[in-house]
């Protein structure tokens, strides 16, 4: 089964991660604020990840690892 994993340090916010995910299983954690006070991004239903990696190519800070 796919899965991703978020560096949670590395994450901005900026959710190109999340517009990219063809699924739309990922999402911001309003939750949670890292340490550069940003939500970072979380994978909402690891069940339907396909481990396409258009997240991971879509991140600016190389902040997504897919595990396939």
């Amino acid at each position: 089964m796919a899965r991703i994993e978020v560096n949670e340090s590395l994450c901005k916010g900026c959710e190109m991660c999340a517009n990219a995910c063809p699924k739309k299983i990922i999402a911001l954690d309003k939750t949670r604020i890292n340490a550069k006070g940003y939500h970072p991004a979380t994978l909402t239903d690891a069940d339907k990840c396909i481990g396409c990696m258009a997240c991971a190519t879509m991140c600016p800070d190389v902040a997504i690892t897919v595990y396939r």
